[in-house]
């Protein structure tokens, strides 16, 4: 008997109807990347039924299994102490940020923020959102009671930082919390800079927590995205917000930010530590006018720091943001960034890799010169993002830098290259 041939496809149509790949009855240690832009169903009606019902994964601009990943892991870092708390990733932390006013304001709202804010942040409410009819009052954060007096009928949201950058300033959580359920407002923390592993402030009343994925949380350089987290209705809101600007975080950088939460608490109590020195080495160099840190016990937020923020065997975590404001204006500034050898000037913060910006020219172009003064920030001032380099090669870099800038007395007069640090400074 002469066996049958077997009828074969034409070969474009083998090369796109290829296999399909092996599902593994075993989970695999690490989650899979899910780059694709869309799911196929088994039939018509499956597919009616997930674009009208939901519960399950239909279109990447809608939901990709990768992002959930990293956003269900998230809630669970952030919502240790809180029952059913929900996250949803966004493409930056930026997207997140304007997901949040985008769902929680309209015309005629009201929002009071620090004055100490994220340059990103005060450029979306000052500019972009008042084009909307969304006015916004900056404040200062250290007293709540300035806070609740800029409280108004309209006011629907208050946004604080856990930890400010570049000031360095401590948000009081609990505090800050009381005043906005107080005016009937939701209390949003972007804590980018705390992470959870300073500080949760769900738990200390927040109703949403935000955080720019692609410092801390992935702390490698190599991704970027955003992430919020808070209760399941607003964190619904959110959703569809997310859904509708198309503002979706990519899977591959889904994946290596859930990959850099596994590493988190080791990389940042290292960053935390190694800031401590760090500041306490600098703040007594010569060449050094303030050193903005609150790990350093003058600084003002150092007392409340100590209640709100994690402590371990190392002690009480201040953060890895350290600023230090050099004598000689905005030149000594330029001057100490170009300096440097292992610091180098970069764009972000929160990598592996120490890094510096000179704020006045960089992350806070944007502001006048008063608005700047008002949040504490120095024409000279450096804002160093501690990595997980050696804290005496650090030091030692950092001090080689100030040492050849001028020294200003107080007559105000300067004296090139007369300040140095002894090796005693150095080395702790």
């Amino acid at each position: 008997m002469v066996a049958m041939r077997k009828r074969t496809r034409g070969e474009n149509t083998r090369a796109v109807q290829l296999p399909e790949p092996p599902v593994p009855a075993q989970r695999p240690s690490a989650p899979p990347v899910y780059r694709t832009s869309s799911f196929a169903f088994a039939s018509a009606a499956e597919h009616a039924d997930l674009v009208h019902e939901g519960g399950g994964y239909l279109y990447g601009r809608v939901d990709n299994p990768t992002c959930d990943a990293f956003a269900d892991a998230v809630a669970a870092l952030e919502g240790v102490a809180v029952e059913g708390v929900r996250a949803q990733a966004f493409a930056s932390g930026m997207a997140a940020v304007s997901a949040v006013l985008l769902a929680f304001t309209r015309s005629g709202s009201h929002v009071v923020a620090p004055r100490a804010l994220y340059g990103g942040v005060y450029e979306v409410l000052a500019g972009l959102m008042s084009r909307f009819g969304v006015t916004a009052d900056f404040v200062d954060f250290t007293d709540p009671a300035r806070v609740r007096a800029a409280l108004r009928p309209t006011t629907r949201l208050v946004w604080a930082e856990a930890l400010s950058t570049p000031a360095m300033e401590v948000a009081d959580l609990p505090a800050l919390a009381a005043v906005a359920h107080g005016g009937g407002a939701l209390f949003a923390v972007d804590s980018t800079v705390a992470t959870p592993v300073l500080c949760r402030p769900l738990e200390y009343g927040a109703d949403l927590v935000v955080h720019s994925a692609t410092k801390y949380l992935g702390g490698h350089g190599d991704a970027v995205g955003g992430v919020v987290a808070g209760r399941a209705d607003l964190v619904g809101e959110l959703r569809r917000v997310r859904v509708a600007t198309g503002a979706v975080l990519g899977p591959d950088d889904a994946f290596l930010l859930r990959r850099g939460l596994e590493t988190l608490p080791l990389r940042v109590r290292r960053q935390c530590d190694t800031a401590s020195q760090f500041a306490a080495a600098l703040a007594r160099h010569p060449a050094v006018a303030a050193v903005d840190y609150p790990g350093l016990p003058e600084h003002p937020g150092h007392t409340l720091a100590r209640r709100l923020f994690d402590r371990g065997p190392e002690g009480t975590r201040f953060g890895a943001l350290v600023t230090v404001t050099p004598h000689g204006g905005r030149e000594a500034g330029i001057a100490l960034c170009d300096a440097l050898r292992l610091a180098r000037p970069a764009t972000s913060f929160g990598g592996t890799r120490t890094t510096v910006a000179h704020l006045g020219t960089t992350a806070l172009t944007g502001r006048d010169d008063a608005l700047l003064a008002g949040g504490g920030v120095a024409p000279a001032a450096v804002r160093f993002s501690i990595g997980l380099e050696d804290a005496e090669d650090l030091i030692r870099d950092a001090a080689e830098a100030l040492d050849t800038l001028p020294v200003v007395d107080h007559s105000g007069s300067a004296t090139a290259g007369a300040g140095r640090l002894s090796e005693e400074a150095v080395s702790g």
